[in-house]
């Protein structure tokens, strides 16, 4: 919600315009000089003002150079009478926005509002995308938990070297993602990023992908091909699934993390490359090293830095934000009317394990999206073993959980209900199917 003040002398003139904002569905602060208006430009975050240009003692062009020069990106809206147009043209030369003549065109007010908040908001987002530009890595690493946050600080602080990183978990939980933000962190970001699942290639080709192969090498060698790690020369290679890699070819793989060099099969030429090396995996591998399925040099060579993500069940905390970014992803590419899930839905996906983790998640939200026909997601959407879990018996912390994530739904449901009425609280409310008086109310509660 946009919050704009107001400065005028003429306190009935600052009450219309009050009344007029708050029912468009802005946030308003009001004053009677400029005195007080530095006052509140100083202590809170302002996204507008709109000021009379002529007032006893300090003027509204003392106030722009004030705003100018504490809150420069926030946009300044001059009211003036007529006969002082010069005046407001002066001020839009010193960096008012625009000006506004009394009598003024409540649309015609509006509509420069709305005009100058979007100019505003571009003008943010390009400064903020300009100082974050190194923060890029990050984007679609989900969550607010501490381990995703001790995660990303692993990143950030590993990703500029060319140290050789594991990372572990479960299946879905976003093994590739981690990958792509260091590769994304790197000096390498501008070269490419180069997967390989190992679990994926039969182990008869395993080689020749990884490696290449000279022409004549074996039956239907017509051509020279180059493998995955000369393709990968000068940027990053990721070893997806590592501990299905068979041991034969594991001793090969050591000699190119130590040495930078191979040869293609059937070559005897030595290719050196200057990569660096990610592996991922969701088996244990040191079970496996003491099992002899996997060779202790590779895993002590592999695990320089060590990342090991959580699965979904012990990071419940994200269940919502990733819930809202799914479901933003799923509206936009099916161009569903949905806005948000329901509180039983939330229940029950706070209360479901995911075997699948997020993977799974992403697959249940994106059916659901699909098959909607409301702008609510209801439990009649979700698979029965999900749709179940929510009406199990749950412990006093999940039961905690649960109404934590439905409180924060409902207010996703009015931030989104907001935003599709374009801040209007009265049309919001018929949305929501609720008073407005019972809307002020939950936006004071939730601090909108």
């Amino acid at each position: 919600m946009s919050s704009i003040l107001v400065v005028d002398d003429d306190r009935t003139l600052c009450n219309v315009l009050r009344g007029l904002l708050e029912n468009a569905g802005f946030d308003v602060r009001t004053a009677y000089n400029v005195d007080a208006a530095e006052s509140i430009l100083q202590s809170e975050d302002l996204d507008l003002i709109i000021t009379d240009l002529k007032m006893p003692g300090k003027s509204g062009m003392d106030l722009l150079t004030e705003c100018k020069m504490r809150r420069p990106a926030v946009p300044v809206i001059m009211i003036t009478a007529y006969g002082h147009i010069e005046d407001a043209v002066a001020a839009m030369k010193q960096g008012a926005y625009d000006f506004i003549s009394k009598p003024f065109d409540e649309d015609d007010l509006l509509n420069v509002i709305k005009k100058a908040l979007n100019e505003s908001l571009k003008n943010r987002e390009l400064v903020s995308a300009y100082f974050d530009k190194e923060s890029t890595f990050s984007a679609h690493v989900i969550g607010d938990t501490p381990a995703v946050k001790q995660t990303l600080q692993t990143v950030r602080k590993i990703g500029p070297t060319d140290s050789t990183v594991l990372i572990t978990g479960e299946t879905g939980v976003g093994k590739e993602l981690i990958a792509r933000a260091l590769h994304l962190a790197s000096p390498r970001r501008n070269q490419p990023l180069i997967k390989v699942n190992c679990a994926a290639i039969p182990e008869s080709l395993l080689e020749s992908e990884l490696f290449g192969y000279e022409k004549g090498a074996f039956t239907g060698a017509v051509t020279a091909k180059p493998g995955r790690f000369e393709i990968a020369h000068k940027g990053t290679i990721f070893l997806d699934e590592i501990g299905d890699m068979p041991h034969h070819l594991q001793a090969k793989l050591l000699g190119v993390i130590q040495d930078r060099a191979f040869e293609r099969v059937g070559g005897v030429k030595t290719i050196r490359v200057d990569i660096r090396i990610i592996a991922a995996t969701n088996t244990d591998l040191q079970s496996a090293v003491r099992s002899g399925k996997f060779r202790p040099d590779l895993f002590y060579r592999l695990n320089v830095v060590p990342i090991h993500i959580p699965p979904l069940r012990e990071r419940k905390d994200d269940l919502v934000i990733l819930v809202h970014y799914f479901l933003g992803r799923f509206i936009v590419k099916y161009r569903k009317q949905t806005t948000a899930v329901s509180p039983e839905v939330m229940a029950a996906l706070a209360a479901y394990d995911w075997p699948g983790n997020i993977r799974e998640l992403e697959n249940v939200l994106e059916r659901m999206v699909l098959m909607s026909e409301t702008d609510i997601l209801g439990l009649e959407l979700m698979p029965e073993e999900i749709r179940g879990s929510g009406f199990t018996a749950a412990s006093s912390t999940l039961k905690e959980k649960i109404d934590t994530v439905s409180h924060l739904t409902e207010k996703q449901m009015i931030i989104d209900a907001l935003n599709k009425t374009n801040q209007n609280r009265t049309k919001a409310a018929e949305l929501l199917g609720i008073s407005r008086r019972t809307l002020q109310n939950k936006i004071k509660e939730y601090g909108l």
